[in-house]
């Protein structure tokens, strides 16, 4: 199973128009643009990430010991299904349509993937993701995987952040049974500094626990990880955050306006994306939409053939795909 190309440039540069990626289009956040720029990458930072660790604690109420930092959500994704199979679990599950990396990292470790409607007894890792990936939707069983006994339960929380519409299916209490999965990057709008985090669960199996952090490279974040994590937990990052969610409520009603004006059927979604059924298929245009400085996610490799994901550009961006997708059709 190859990874799946999207979002940022390809072999003809950065598209003008990259539809394909679903990080924060309002911009980057200053807040964390300028710690970027004022972080000492002349040394190594902390590996224990003592500091860090205790802020990302006390911005999600929780203690220091059940943070876990990571490289980025793929890096963990990989190290937990690692620490699954040393300890001899078979079985991951998955939801019918998720990110690829889940189904990589299950068999890179020799583990039997099970996907919905498929039951996920006796599964030893079950992968949930709110608002989900393509869909942007809420996770129906999510409460059910939550409450599950045996295995581990990991929730990614990547969109969650960008979330437009909806409540989360989960609150604190059923959370912290799970693990939680923290990307800020996409929602910092500066997904080119791969960063990560995870929260254990309240009651996490300590020896599971010491086989992920055995696993962990040394200094899995460079300064810069740092940086965006600690700057992510502040009042500015956060305010910034606030206001660019409702910039981003107004543009995504004008762009399913826009594909809806194309024929294309618009799916529902929480999030600073969402899925459309084109009115012919994308593939088949997808070369001459890149002449044109387009780029959309093909959803066949989610098992959505005939979609497209489209993450929540400015308005001039989608009159350039209206114009182009006229044109190429």
């Amino acid at each position: 199973m190859s990874p799946a190309v999207h979002g940022g440039p390809d072999a003809a540069g950065a598209a003008p128009h990259d539809f394909s990626t679903n990080g924060n289009a309002a911009g980057s956040c200053p807040a964390v643009v300028s710690a970027l720029r004022a972080a000492d990458a002349a040394h190594y930072p902390d590996p224990h990430y003592t500091a860090l660790r205790g802020r990302l604690a006390a911005f999600h109420g929780v203690v220091a010991d059940r943070i876990v930092i990571a490289a980025s959500a793929s890096e963990f994704i990989h190290r937990i299904s690692a620490a699954v199979a040393q300890g001899g679990g078979s079985r991951v599950w998955l939801p019918a349509h998720s990110y690829g990396d889940y189904e990589r990292a299950a068999q890179a470790w020799g583990l039997l993937v099970l996907r919905a409607p498929q039951p996920h007894a006796d599964a030893a890792l079950r992968w949930c993701c709110e608002p989900s990936s393509p869909l942007g939707q809420p996770q129906a069983d999510l409460p059910l995987q939550a409450a599950g006994t045996g295995g581990a339960c990991v929730l990614d929380l990547a969109y969650e952040p960008l979330r437009l519409e909806g409540r989360p299916s989960l609150d604190a209490v059923q959370r912290n049974r799970v693990w939680q999965l923290w990307t800020p990057n996409k929602a910092m709008g500066l997904t080119g500094i791969r960063a990560a985090y995870a929260i254990a669960p309240e009651e996490a199996d300590a020896p599971f626990m010491a086989r992920i952090e055995r696993l962990a490279p040394s200094w899995p974040l460079g300064t810069h990880g740092v940086a965006l994590l600690e700057t992510w937990t502040g009042d500015d990052a956060q305010r910034w955050l606030a206001q660019s969610l409702q910039t981003l409520r107004d543009w995504k009603a004008l762009q399913r306006a826009m594909c809806e004006s194309l024929g294309w059927q618009c799916l529902p979604g929480d999030a600073n994306f969402f899925c459309a059924r084109t009115d012919r298929p994308y593939p088949g245009l997808a070369a001459a939409l890149r002449a044109s400085g387009i780029k959309l996610r093909d959803c066949a490799s989610f098992g959505l053939p005939g979609h497209v994901r489209m993450g929540v550009l400015p308005p001039a961006s989608q009159q350039a795909l209206k114009e182009a997708w006229t044109s190429a059709a």
